[in-house]
């Protein structure tokens, strides 16, 4: 059991990685859709199977599906990445990144999730479970959540609309 979780760590780990480094989108979409899988994989691990179906069908499938269709319609050329490239922005990526990660870690250090030990027992991944703190407690950040995606669609089909025309 213990092999397959770091076999499952590492290959989200180095699929993350080659998600984010890659030059190519339609690559760095296929490496993060190994991540989802590897992240599914940990989930069954947990004995948590809904939540791995979950992940499947929602993340590797739909919001996949969805930054292929971006990617697809936006259609940079080549002259269009030229000018997102150059020292300044390399260095607002990592530190952004930086910054990005430790907040990452503060939150799961204030939260107690490097307290929890890896053979620790895990929920059943029953639907009522999971629906209940979803739907009552973070019903409010699941649907910010919603509308920034929403905002997030309406900004690209707008810039792309207006590049076309």
């Amino acid at each position: 059991m213990t092999a397959f979780f770091w076999f499952f760590a590492l290959l989200i780990a180095v699929s993350a990685l080659l998600a984010i480094t890659r030059r190519n989108a339609v690559a760095s979409a296929i490496w993060a859709a190994i991540s989802f899988i590897g992240i599914a994989g940990q989930f069954v691990l947990l004995q948590a199977y809904f939540l791995a179906v979950v992940e499947v069908l929602v993340y590797a499938g739909a919001i996949l599906v969805l930054f292929l269709f971006v990617i697809m319609l936006l259609n940079l050329r080549q002259e269009d990445l030229s000018i997102m490239q150059g020292p300044r922005l390399h260095a607002a990526g990592y530190v952004l990144g930086a910054v990005f990660l430790g907040g990452l870690v503060v939150t799961c250090r204030r939260a107690g999730l490097f307290d929890i030990p890896i053979n620790s027992s895990a929920p059943s991944g029953e639907t009522a479970q999971v629906a209940e703190p979803l739907f009552l407690e973070y019903l409010l950040p699941f649907e910010v959540a919603s509308i920034l995606l929403l905002a997030a669609i309406v900004g690209v089909v707008l810039i792309t609309k207006r590049r076309m025309t």
